[in-house]
């Protein structure tokens, strides 16, 4: 494999001056379940600050006018839900909300519903549009044994996996995970034909070709809701047309330098999740004075 750890951080392309909404990508987040609104609000804030021009938010419909108040700038839509409050993934109102756009993520704050392995593994195979998974998406993965499957996906396709997601997909034990991040990142990459954001101190990338490990970051942002924020920030950069590869390592590195500046800002003790999509502003700047 490729070390690109030391390559020049990827970037999109500058922005037309002449540009609109629909110029910087459209994207749709599927978060959220009774209880657990804020999953939902922090990946809905992660994608606006990631850049996406149109952030759309699928909620089960109870807590829709929860997660639309807590932010203006997305658009929040309710479905129809199960009796425990969560998605159900079974009703066809879940694909009318993925038509026309650009990039999807799937899994912040979503539970557990019986319907769910099989509609992921319909996206998996037929969803042509980047797909990223993230969470209770991967834990119905790994319950079913899909992570054990070989993977031919249809798209473009990350995951995003803590250490105690990534054992249960590739059944090792988190001791195991974490004395050899990069193998076991890059074999289930290779097996599932998609890029391994592989969480924690020193974040692994890899597509099982390439790899790199993530300088930015810090201990205080292993908080509640930090992966939230990530994963709507990658959403957002594969809706600006940005490759799978590509959205994961600069997604990781966005993220750990803002969690970088709100730590010098608020300690690392202080850091909460919500800090993190007000300091993606000033990591972009970083990033782009790299250009």
């Amino acid at each position: 494999m490729e070390d690109v750890s030391a390559d020049p951080l990827p970037l999109p392309g500058p922005r037309p001056r002449d540009g609109h909404k629909g110029t910087f990508g459209k994207v749709l987040v599927i978060a959220g379940s009774r209880g657990m609104s804020g999953a939902a609000c922090l990946a809905g804030r992660g994608a606006l600050r990631g850049g996406a021009g149109l952030v759309y938010l699928a909620v089960p419909a109870s807590i829709q006018a929860v997660v639309s108040g807590w932010e203006p700038s997305y658009l929040v839509e309710g479905l129809p839900e199960t009796k425990e409050g969560r998605i159900d993934s079974g009703q066809a109102s879940i694909r009318d909300a993925i038509r026309g756009m650009d990039a999807v993520a799937i899994g912040p704050g979503l539970g557990r519903t019986d319907s769910l392995p099989g509609f992921l593994a319909s996206l998996l195979r037929e969803l042509t549009i980047p797909l990223v998974l993230d969470a209770d998406a991967l834990n119905a993965i790994a319950e079913t044994g899909m992570g054990q499957a070989v993977v031919v996906p249809a798209g473009p396709r990350i995951i995003t996996p803590h250490p105690g997601e990534m054992a249960r997909l590739a059944q090792v034990s988190i001791a195991q995970v974490q004395q050899d991040r990069l193998s076991i990142a890059a074999d289930f990459a290779r097996r599932w034909n998609t890029v391994v954001l592989l969480k924690g101190a020193a974040t692994v990338v890899t597509d099982g070709n390439r790899w790199s490990i993530n300088p930015t970051g810090n201990p205080g942002m292993a908080t509640g809701g930090s992966g939230d924020v990530l994963t709507g920030l990658i959403v957002a950069l594969l809706g600006q047309g940005m490759s799978a590869f590509d959205a994961a390592r600069l997604g990781a590195w966005l993220h750990g330098t803002a969690g970088d500046l709100a730590a010098a800002e608020v300690s690392e003790p202080g850091l909460i999740a919500s800090d993190l999509p007000g300091f993606l502003g000033l990591a972009w700047k970083r990033a782009l004075a790299s250009r």
